[in-house]
């Protein structure tokens, strides 16, 4: 398999450019077309200053789903999943999609819908949404951007544990490459087949998630 992503001795950084905080420190590591890769470790460890440097290295290629999902509240779920898709047409076209969206448009968004369980709220304001519901069309923002690749920074964060492995199981199968920052152990292991662990500014464990039982995460959280 191709390398995907890769860096090496990085130093990744978070801030203003004045004042910038050193995050990650000598960071090296390669991903591999096909893996399925979680971020572990503590709030502030650096798994989100990780995915966005991955994400600026194929900006292109990687669809992108934040830990906050960031919606127009006055525009619909709807609109807010068909933002996803708006760089694949053009702007006389979004336009139109606006205020009268084609049959095959709604189609697609109204799958993607009934995949997440909103289409009972599919003209609904995102504004009006509960957080779980908004992290759900963040969610489907993501797979209608249509993206080989998948960077993912805390996904279902916001849902029961049933719905979050359905749904993220789901995510995942819908993209070639994957890597997703996570605080569930559980799922990273049982959905993952790469757990790379963050603590102290470095990575402090990569390994196959077959060769990792939950006790040998619990030096990510101390």
């Amino acid at each position: 398999m191709s390398v995907f992503f890769k860096c090496q001795g990085a130093r990744l950084r978070y801030g203003n450019s004045a004042e910038p905080l050193t995050v990650l420190e000598d960071i090296s590591l390669s991903i591999r077309q096909g893996e399925r890769v979680a971020l572990l470790g503590k709030s502030g460890s650096g798994k989100s200053t990780l995915l966005g440097y991955l994400r600026e290295q194929l900006l292109n290629q990687c669809a992108w789903c934040p830990q906050q999902p960031a919606l127009v509240a006055q525009l619909s779920l709807f609109h807010n999943i068909y933002a996803g898709g708006l760089t694949r047409h053009s702007n006389l076209t979004n336009l139109r999609n606006l205020f009268f969206p084609s049959a095959i448009v709604q189609q697609e968004i109204g799958a993607i819908a009934s995949q997440l369980q909103l289409q009972q709220q599919l003209w609904q304001k995102a504004g009006e949404l509960s957080g779980g519901q908004q992290q759900r069309v963040g969610i489907g923002r993501a797979l209608y951007q249509r993206r080989r690749a998948l960077l993912a920074d805390e996904p279902v964060s916001a849902l029961d544990a049933e719905q979050g492995r359905l749904l993220l199981t789901s995510f995942l199968a819908q993209h070639d490459t994957s890597v997703i920052a996570l605080h569930h152990v559980e799922l990273a292991l049982s959905l993952c087949d790469r757990v790379i662990g963050l603590a102290d500014g470095k990575i402090v464990l990569d390994a196959a998630s077959k060769s990792l039982q939950l006790q040998d995460l619990t030096q990510l959280y101390q």
